[in-house]
């Protein structure tokens, strides 16, 4: 056991790091192995527009937790590689509403295979006895609800 890994809890930021880092290293290489050019920084975004089939940006930001700015920085990146398109709202011309372009479109059913055999590792990986899926769904709710700033600061201020 590592130094890191002795902190326990103190290092949780460190330890969800570096799984996320080692993560996306795999996914990045599980992608290509399959020869899918995609970079998985545009997952979140084009994984929510193929399940909403049309969003704008604010929707979009608010599905992936993501800024304004960021989420459209993606966004040009996947319009400049023709993989999504935007439209007029209709009933808000300022508004624009982003799908999925016939390239996008084969991308996705290319990918869904792939998706299939990641969440087949990836549940093999999470579901053990503390369910990290599980415990990640309430980690995020609690911090939803007051953050660890906030927290820190309730109970500093209270003793």
């Amino acid at each position: 056991m590592n130094v890191i890994n002795e902190a326990g809890i103190l290092a949780i930021s460190t330890r969800m790091h570096r799984l996320s880092e080692q993560l996306r290293k795999d996914g990045a290489m599980i992608y290509k192995a399959f020869g899918i050019d995609f970079e998985l920084k545009w997952f979140p975004v084009i994984f929510t527009i193929y399940k909403k089939e049309v969003a704008s940006v604010v929707e979009i930001a608010n599905e992936i937790g993501y800024t304004h700015p960021s989420t459209i920085t993606l966004l040009k990146e996947l319009e400049k590689l023709n993989l999504i398109e935007w439209k007029k709202d209709k009933q808000d011309e300022r508004k624009r509403l982003f799908q999925l372009t016939s390239k996008g479109s084969e991308l996705i059913d290319n990918m869904k295979p792939v998706w299939e055999l990641m969440s087949q590792v990836l549940g093999d990986i999470a579901d053990n006895q503390n369910n990290l899926l599980t415990a990640l769904n309430e980690a995020e709710e609690k911090i939803a609800n007051q953050s660890f700033y906030q927290r820190a600061l309730q109970l500093k201020n209270s003793k």
